[in-house]
């Protein structure tokens, strides 16, 4: 058993100049994981465009055609951050059916784990709308398909530590019992939601946690949430699969964020979700890119996550922990504790 990762070049061809989100990210982490050394000793797994039907099992036909249409006219937009070019309908089919992929070889026995290196990202895509860079919810659609396979995967967690809350994946599962959805975020901030009281509907009520953070929240914190709130609440759920929505846009030195995330406190993330995997879902974990716009942060951050993947304790950090004081955020964790019912 081995980790396994997912890419194509065609991700690359989904860019636009000056843009946050463009194709550097992703550039500067192949480069970093072939530097390495990793590459070579990582299982690569060819990545498919997923069908209609499966991306309908999140978003709607009219808004897939959308999509598809506006590429094909060359490109636009689909709200002010969220661009389209010629390419970005295949890209985006791409992405979605690369992480089916990398997870079907996780399901099947095939690799342990992996890391699905797509884009664009995902976690912010409505039913009906694309919105915050995101196109298709690759995370969301990866979680409906894992479901809807005969390889008895009944429960499915999502851990989305992206410092902006992934509102598009808490719409796909706000009543779904089988979807145990937990966001770590930044807030308030973009998009607006995650709030503590959103905690799912009906048959879903209690599958929804967030954990809304002021700025400044970093290592400890995160370390803490991890231990209090998100080990017990994986532990009490038993999953059979972890899905993991990985922003690096947490780290003390992304433009786009206020937090102070170190390369070794996302190590520390990964690795513990690692560990819960191997406890509860015989390590059936599967990363999913999503944010981080410091491509020193996320060359380095994946390299530490694939490290974390093979169990081996290598951690690179060529900048340092945050020199800004740290928030203490305890009274945020006692507050979700309360209302999870969450004993530790």
């Amino acid at each position: 058993m081995t980790t396994a990762f997912c890419y194509d070049d065609l991700y690359l061809q989904h860019t636009y100049p000056g843009h946050p989100e463009n194709a550097g990210r992703l550039e500067a982490i192949m480069s970093g994981l072939d530097e390495s050394g990793l590459l070579g000793r990582l299982v690569q797994i060819p990545a498919r465009p997923a069908a209609e039907d499966e991306i309908a099992r999140v978003h709607t036909r009219p808004y897939i055609q959308q999509v598809r249409r506006v590429a094909e006219r060359g490109g636009g937009h689909l709200d002010p951050d969220t661009y389209v070019v010629a390419r970005s309908y295949n890209a985006a089919r791409l992405a979605a059916g690369g992480l089916l992929a990398l997870m079907d070889a996780v399901l099947d026995g095939e690799v342990k784990n992996g890391f699905a290196l797509v884009r664009p990202p995902g976690h912010h895509a409505l039913a009906g709308r694309g919105m915050g860079f995101c196109i298709f919810n690759n995370v969301a659609i990866a979680a409906r398909y894992a479901l809807a396979r005969n390889n008895n995967v009944e429960r499915v967690v999502i851990v989305d530590f992206d410092v902006h809350h992934g509102n598009g994946t808490q719409d796909a599962f706000y009543a779904a019992p089988e979807v145990l959805f937990i966001s770590t975020h930044q807030y308030p901030f973009y998009p607006g939601t995650g709030r503590v009281n959103e905690t799912g509907r009906g048959e879903g009520k209690g599958t929804i946690v967030n954990l809304p953070l002021p700025a400044g929240t970093g290592d400890a914190g995160y370390a803490q949430i991890m231990d209090q709130v998100v080990r017990p609440l994986a532990q009490r759920y038993n999953p059979q699969l972890i899905l993991v929505s990985a922003g690096f846009d947490a780290h003390w030195t992304d433009p786009l964020a206020m937090m102070t995330l170190s390369l070794p406190g996302y190590a520390h993330l990964a690795r513990q979700l690692a560990t819960m995997a191997d406890e509860l879902c015989d390590g059936r974990l599967v990363f999913t890119l999503e944010g981080g716009y410091d491509p020193v942060v996320l060359s380095n951050a994946v390299q530490n996550t694939f490290y974390a993947l093979l169990d081996e304790s290598t951690v690179k950090d060529p900048i340092g922990r945050s020199p800004y004081k740290e928030t203490d955020i305890s009274g945020r964790i006692a507050e979700v504790k309360r209302m999870h019912n969450i004993e530790t």
